[in-house]
């Protein structure tokens, strides 16, 4: 509770839209480790440009390693939120670390609500499981 009130404090401050996307950004990264973009993109892409064995070996380890790196950055930018980066860039993020990583091969859409329903079949066209690693089912593909 006393890191949020100082947050709202430091965020007030300084002007919302630069730490705000600086936090967020942190955040964003720092979940990196349970969704494991990295690692699925590691893995498609040394399978894509070498093969199976390189994708399924080197391809995990480029992705865990990219995953750790991904972590400290989002652990530094919520511990300097309030501070910009540079003078240059202000509060923008890392070259590499700016936006979340997918492979190419997968897009995420709206998770599914179970409360927005099909009226025929009680279904909804969207990801069901989007946070669970390996999860591409979607009920209806358009």
């Amino acid at each position: 509770m006393t890191l949020m009130a100082v947050a709202v404090t430091v965020c007030l401050a300084t002007g919302c839209a630069g730490p705000e996307q600086k936090l967020g950004r942190g955040f964003r990264n720092l979940g990196e480790v349970t969704r494991m973009g990295e690692v699925r993109r590691g893995v498609e892409q040394g399978t894509l440009f070498q093969d199976r064995d390189y994708g399924d070996t080197t391809g995990v380890v480029h992705g865990m390693s990219r995953t750790i790196q991904r972590t400290f950055v989002g652990v530094y930018e919520i511990a300097t939120f309030p501070i910009p980066n540079s003078r240059e860039n202000g509060y923008a993020g890392f070259r590499n670390f700016d936006r979340a990583v997918y492979p190419d091969s997968y897009l995420p859409r709206e998770a599914a609500d179970p409360f927005a329903q099909n009226t025929a079949l009680g279904f909804h066209g969207t990801d069901v499981a989007p946070f669970i690693p390996g999860s591409h089912f979607r009920i209806f593909e358009y």
